[in-house]
C-alpha cells in the first residue's frame, strides 16, 4: 500500500475493536523473558516494534538490523552487553542512526561493557562484545529518554549485584519508568524508584509465571479522536485494565476535555460522544508524550485552540515530530507555532482543506493522528503501511468501522 484516499460514510461510529497488546509493556516483558525463561506471555503486540525485539532476542547472528524500532535499538543494546562471550553488531534504518544511544552507551560502559561506535560517535550502528558486569551503579542524564533508564533497569536484575541508578536532571515520562518498575515486581524482583534513584536488586531464578499485556493505550488515542470528531459515537476498545501501568491512560482525563466521555467496564474501555467545551487546551505532555500528535490534529478538527508543552522528546523519534506536525497542520489551513519543546495551534476559523496529502516521514503515528480528520473531510496519506510499526491492523480495523479506504 502506499498512498491511502481516506474518508467516512457518515461521520457516526459504533463498534467493538480488539487493539493488540502494549507495544511498551510487551518489549518490557520479551527481554525479562529472555533473562527469565519462566516467563510465558499472553496478548503480545503484533507490532513491527516488537517483532523487531522478539527476533532481535532470538538472533544467533553476529549482525542484528531492527529497522526502525527504536526501543529495540535501546533494550538490546543493553541486553547484548550483558550477554558473556557473544560478539553483536547493533544496526537499524538510515534515521536509526541518527537517533542518539549516547547516554545509554556511556552508562553501559560505567558498568564495564565493551561497546564501539561503527560510524558517528554516539548513534548507532555499534558493536558490542557482551561480558560479565561486574559494577553496581550508574550515573545518567533523565532529561532525554526514559527507555535509557529502562534498559538498564531491565538488565539489573541479572547482574551479580544488581543496579544502583543515580539520575540526574529533571525526569522525563516517569509513568514509563513505573511502569518497568511495576513489572519488576510482578516477577519477583525487588526494586525501588525514590527522588532521582533506582535501586533493583538481583535475581537468580522466579517462579514460572504467566503474564496477560494490556492493550495499548496509545493505539486507543486515535478511538478517542474519532469520537471527539464524529457526529455520534459509541465504541469499545478492549482489552484495558482499570489499574493500568501505561501512562497514555491520561487520555482518559483528557479527551473528556474535547467531548469524549470514557469508562472501563470488565476490562473494556467505553467511548460516547458528549458535548464539547469551548476553552483551549493547555496540557504538559512530558509524561505521555507518544499522544501529543493526536491530540494536536483532534484540536484542529475541533476548532479547539492548543499550548502543548513537554514536548522535548519529539525531535528524537522516528522524525523530528514538531516540525512534522507543523508542516502538515498548516497544509490543512491550520496556524502553528513550534518551539523545541512546545506547540501552540491557533482556534480554526475556516474550513479544512480537504483532499490534502499528509506526508508520514515513515512516523507511524503520523499516518494514525491525521486519520481522523477523514471524518471531516476526505483526506490522503502518504505512505500507509507504515502503521504497521505499532499497529499493524489499523486500517482494516477503520474499514469495519465505517471508513472508505481507497488507492
Amino acid at each position: 500500500m502506499k498512498d491511502l484516499i481516506l474518508r467516512h460514510q457518515s461521520g457516526n461510529l459504533n463498534g467493538k475493536i480488539q487493539i493488540t497488546g502494549s507495544k511498551s509493556e510487551s518489549n518490557r516483558m520479551l527481554l525479562l523473558q529472555a533473562l527469565f525463561p519462566q516467563i510465558s506471555l499472553a496478548n503480545v503486540s503484533n507490532s513491527d516494534d516488537t517483532v523487531a525485539m522478539k527476533s532481535g532476542l532470538e538472533s544467533d547472528s553476529g549482525l542484528v538490523d531492527i529497522g526502525h524500532a527504536g526501543t529495540s535499538m535501546r533494550f538490546l543494546t543493553a541486553y547484548y552487553s550483558s550477554l558473556e562471550n557473544q560478539e553483536k553488531t547493533l544496526t537499524g534504518s538510515p534515521r536509526m542512526q541518527e537517533r542518539p544511544i549516547g547516554i545509554l552507551v556511556d552508562a553501559l560502559r560505567q558498568l564495564g561493557a565493551d561497546i564501539s561506535y561503527l560510524k558517528n560517535e554516539g548513534y548507532p550502528p555499534v558493536l558490542i562484545k557482551g561480558k560479565r558486569l561486574t559494577a553496581s551503579e550508574v550515573c545518567l542524564s533523565a532529561n532525554i529518554s526514559s527507555q535509557y533508564i529502562t534498559a538498564l533497569m531491565l538488565i539489573a536484575p541479572s547482574l551479580p549485584d544488581g543496579l544502583c541508578l543515580h539520575l540526574e536532571g529533571k525526569i522525563t515520562s516517569v509513568p514509563y519508568i513505573e511502569m518497568t518498575l511495576s513489572l519488576l515486581h510482578q516477577i519477583g524482583v525487588k526494586a525501588t524508584f525514590s527522588g532521582q534513584r533506582i535501586q533493583v536488586f538481583p535475581k537468580n531464578d522466579i517462579a514460572q509465571t504467566t503474564h496477560a499485556v494490556e492493550s495499548d493505550w496509545s493505539s486507543a488515542s486515535y478511538y478517542f479522536s474519532m469520537v471527539a470528531l464524529a457526529k455520534g459515537a459509541d465504541i469499545a476498545l478492549s482489552t484495558y485494565k482499570q489499574n493500568s501501568l501505561q501512562g497514555d491512560k491520561v487520555l482518559m482525563d483528557i479527551y473528556e476535555q474535547l467531548g469524549v466521555k470514557s469508562m472501563i467496564k470488565n476490562n473494556t474501555l467505553y467511548l460516547q460522544k458528549q458535548a464539547l467545551g469551548s476553552k483551549p487546551i493547555q496540557l504538559d505532555l512530558s509524561d505521555a508524550p507518544d499522544i501529543a500528535q493526536t491530540i494536536a490534529v483532534a484540536c484542529y478538527g475541533l476548532g479547539v485552540a492548543c499550548d502543548l508543552t513537554g514536548l522535548h522528546t519529539l525531535k528524537i523519534k522516528e522524525t523530528d515530530r514538531l516540525v512534522a506536525l507543523q508542516n502538515e497542520l498548516t497544509k490543512l489551513g491550520a496556524t502553528i507555532e513550534i518551539t523545541d519543546k512546545s506547540l501552540h495551534l491557533q482556534k480554526r476559523t475556516k474550513p479544512i482543506h480537504p483532499n490534502i496529502l499528509i506526508e508520514t516521514y515513515h512516523d507511524h503515528r503520523m499516518a494514525m493522528a491525521f486519520a481522523p480528520l477523514a471524518l471531516l473531510v476526505p483526506i490522503r496519506i502518504q505512505d500507509a503501511d507504515v502503521v504497521t510499526k505499532s499497529y499493524p491492523g489499523f486500517w482494516e480495523d477503520l474499514e469495519q468501522n465505517g471508513f472508505l479506504l481507497g488507492l
